[in-house]
């Protein structure tokens, strides 16, 4: 499994419209990727600074929504987010979402 972790500052009153968007918008697009396995988006309530943690079957595809998708999502939020994202990818080494062995 693979990890894409995207970490930004949200703009100011921007929490649940954030929330909104991703759920009305952008989970159903992640949906219809393929190799897409599981999203979870993290804030802090008395910070503006949130992360959001995709869970892929590996790397290729990872890949290919950085590429062909993600530009997509980055201009639905734009008016949202304060600054560019920074995206770190990791290789997942253990994980307990849907009782999926991960490969050491």
């Amino acid at each position: 499994m693979f990890a894409r972790n995207v970490s930004f500052h949200l703009k100011s009153n921007m929490l649940s419209d954030y929330t909104r968007t991703l759920e009305n918008e952008i989970l159903p697009l992640l949906r219809k990727q393929k190799g897409f396995k599981e999203e979870i988006t993290l804030s802090n309530p008395g910070s503006l600074d949130a992360i959001a943690i995709s869970l892929w079957e590996d790397k290729a595809y990872a890949e290919a929504y950085n590429t062909n998708t993600y530009p997509e999502v980055l201009r639905t939020f734009a008016r949202m987010i304060d600054g560019t994202p920074k995206v770190q990818t990791f290789e997942a080494v253990t994980s307990t979402f849907h009782n999926v062995a991960v490969a050491a």
